[in-house]
């Protein structure tokens, strides 16, 4: 039986099998890292971008907790300015009181002599956050939660001053201007929102790591 041509064809297939290996061997290639898949599962992830939009996930997150913190906050103003004349206070614990004033500012008293400025300011940030939100915020877990305290507590300074010319404060630790629920959440909101934007732009730091290519 002929062999040679058998033979010969397994010789051809040997030395290609060989240069395949030889070229991958003295040509490396950089890893493409894929840390997330695209629509076709073929685009590299750097190329691929996850759209970072709120969803309506985030969308009843973020309302939940604005109607929770202007709940909170318009129930206890409420209780303190029936039950408390103004500038009557009640003493709790150390330097901490319940103290009745009103504040015609922002949080902690500042510009007190400018309502109509700072009703102006707060409804245009109240209207940035929503933006900012409705553009990123996928962008972490935490975002409906910090910016619901913000939009919340902003919003019902924000009603009071319109409502009522000023804002109900009743928080008082003697060294510290009287404040409100409203500020409070204001405070931790923006707390919150810092850590989670750097959070998430170290995250995403992370996520592809191209890798160095090795010396053959």
């Amino acid at each position: 039986m002929p062999t040679s041509g058998f033979s010969g064809r397994a010789s051809e297939s040997r030395d290609l099998l060989d240069g395949i290996a030889s070229d991958a061997l003295s040509e490396p290639r950089a890893v493409d890292v894929r840390v997330g898949s695209s629509t076709d599962a073929l685009t590299p992830i750097s190329v691929a971008t996850r759209s970072l939009a709120a969803r309506w996930p985030q969308w009843i997150g973020l309302g939940l907790v604005v109607t929770a913190a202007v709940l909170a906050d318009q129930t206890t103003k409420h209780i303190v300015s029936s039950q408390l004349a103004l500038d009557d206070s009640i003493h709790v614990l150390g330097p901490f009181s319940i103290h009745h004033v009103q504040n015609s500012g922002i949080a902690f008293g500042l510009f007190a002599n400018a309502t109509a400025l700072v009703t102006a300011l707060t409804a245009l940030a109240v209207g940035w956050m929503l933006v900012f939100f409705a553009r990123s915020g996928a962008r972490h877990p935490v975002l409906p939660v910090a910016l619901g305290l913000l939009i919340g507590g902003s919003s019902s300074n924000l009603v009071d001053r319109i409502r009522l010319g000023h804002v109900t404060d009743f928080l008082d630790f003697r060294y510290w201007p009287a404040f409100n629920l409203a500020d409070t959440f204001i405070v931790v909101g923006v707390a919150a929102l810092l850590l989670a934007l750097i959070a998430s732009d170290q995250r995403a730091s992370r996520a592809v790591v191209p890798r160095a290519p090795r010396a053959g």
